[in-house]
């Protein structure tokens, strides 16, 4: 038997293999399994985290197929394509048929074909048939039927529809996939994910990838003012946030605080207090009571820092801990005159230092550095967005239908007959309750 190996057929080959559901089952159980994997097995690690994990030859056959990064390999991202294609091609095979079916000139339906439909009742009248007609329409446009009419050789043909649109649900759900599909392309390629770790009082402009010894440049600088750290009474922490400000071209541009779940936002970038690192170091807060001058200093631990305009010395001596917190520090403070003063104070409270007359606000806490996750997503909208259509889509295809009903009213034996018919293309039980009351509503006004 000879095999067509012609252009035309080959390219109907190819057209159907794309336009196939069941090639979108498959790639679709084939990429949510692949996503499982992904999700237990952790990725972007290096080859000897793997290696010490599991085993050297688990490591080398991850690496192999590129399970440590799936979703950025060549693989994944072409099951992604195929999948496009495929519902791409899928739509534009099926659409056609679908608008004909939603656009269709339903009153050219012939009586030959409306009487074979399942779903029918009929029924007569005294009344003349326009009388007849004139009490149908009222009762029909109050139930949401907007009825049409044409004339026939035999009689007059009514008909309405209801959720035409919804046949189109499912290229709805169709479009969202890949506008979710988009998005995804759009955050891997524009998008980065990173951390930083920023001292008190310090700023930082350059970030560092994920899974990568590259730096990325945020285009700006981002200072940790402060930080400050609530705990529970057995010294666990409870709760921690960041005063950060936003600099450009070392002009300020954004004050602002952040929480865990409660980030900033940037130019599209995000910053989300991730974690913290305490530090031997200690801010101390220094004010003249007298003039209200005030200074604030960085001071190693047991090491002297001076106020060389005030001519006052001082450290921290000693600390005690709490937990993981330091909760008392001791203070070795000095000027000019007198012997040193010594005192231990609470870790971020205020004391009064009394020397020869001079009263000094003093202030002492343990620095930290805040641990920043920083992501930048420009397909986030775009994911955001596909998943509304894809609710709106997935409720239309599954929860509501395209809905018709013909009445054909004429003349027999000096007396009027009314047949009437309805199809649904989906939940039929429900839209028999609803043509069973409407038949007998039109019944009873006879």
């Amino acid at each position: 038997m000879a095999i067509n190996n012609s252009p035309t057929n080959v390219f109907n080959l190819v057209w159907n293999f794309f336009a196939s559901v069941k090639l979108a089952l498959i790639t679709l159980c084939t990429i949510s399994l692949a996503s499982i994997i992904g999700t237990i097995i952790p990725q972007k690690e290096s080859l000897a985290w793997y290696a010490k994990k599991f085993s050297p030859k688990i490591a080398q056959f991850l690496d192999l197929f590129s399970l440590t990064d799936m979703f950025g390999s060549f693989w994944f991202k072409a099951l992604l394509g195929l999948l496009s294609a495929n519902l791409i091609i899928c739509s534009l095979d099926r659409f056609p048929g679908i608008w004909k079916q939603i656009v269709a000139d339903n009153l050219a339906t012939p009586l030959k074909r409306l009487v074979t439909i399942k779903r029918n009742a009929s029924w007569t009248t005294s009344q003349p048939p326009k009388k007849a007609v004139d009490q149908l329409l009222p009762l029909l446009s109050g139930n949401g039927w907007k009825m049409t009419t044409r004339e026939t050789e035999n009689g007059l043909l009514l008909f309405s529809q209801k959720g035409a649109w919804t046949r189109l649900g499912v290229f709805v759900v169709h479009t969202s996939i890949l506008v979710i599909l988009i998005g995804a392309i759009l955050g891997s390629i524009l998008g980065f994910k990173g951390s930083a770790m920023i001292p008190e009082g310090q700023s930082i402009e350059k970030i560092q990838s994920v899974g990568a010894t590259a730096f990325i440049d945020l285009g700006f600088q981002v200072r940790c003012d402060a930080f400050a750290i609530e705990y529970y009474q057995n010294g666990m922490p409870k709760e921690y946030r960041s005063d950060l400000t936003i600099l450009e071209h070392d002009r300020e541009i954004l004050h602002t605080s952040i929480k865990v779940n409660r980030p900033l936002t940037y130019k599209g970038i995000t910053f989300y207090q991730s974690s913290y690192e305490g530090y031997k170091d200690f801010i101390i807060t220094l004010a003249d009571k007298e003039n209200g001058n005030t200074k604030t200093f960085t001071v190693p631990f047991q090491k002297q820092s001076e106020w060389q305009e005030k001519g006052v010395r001082f450290g921290v001596i000693n600390a005690e801990a709490d937990g993981e917190r330091i909760a008392r520090i001791k203070i070795w403070f000095a000027d000019q005159d007198g012997t040193p003063s010594v005192f231990w104070m609470d870790s971020g409270s205020q004391v009064t230092v009394d020397r020869q007359g001079k009263h000094y606000l003093f202030s002492a806490r343990q620095m930290y550095a805040t641990g920043l996750q920083v992501a930048m997503d420009p397909g986030v909208w775009w994911v955001y967005s596909g998943c509304m259509l894809l609710l709106l889509g997935l409720f239309t295809t599954f929860f509501m239908s395209h809905r018709k009903i013909w009445l054909f009213v004429c003349e027999k034996n000096n007396t009027t007959s009314i047949f009437m018919a309805g199809s649904v293309n989906k939940n039929k039980t429900g839209f028999d309750g609803i043509f069973s009351k409407l038949t007998e509503k039109l019944r009873n006004l006879n």
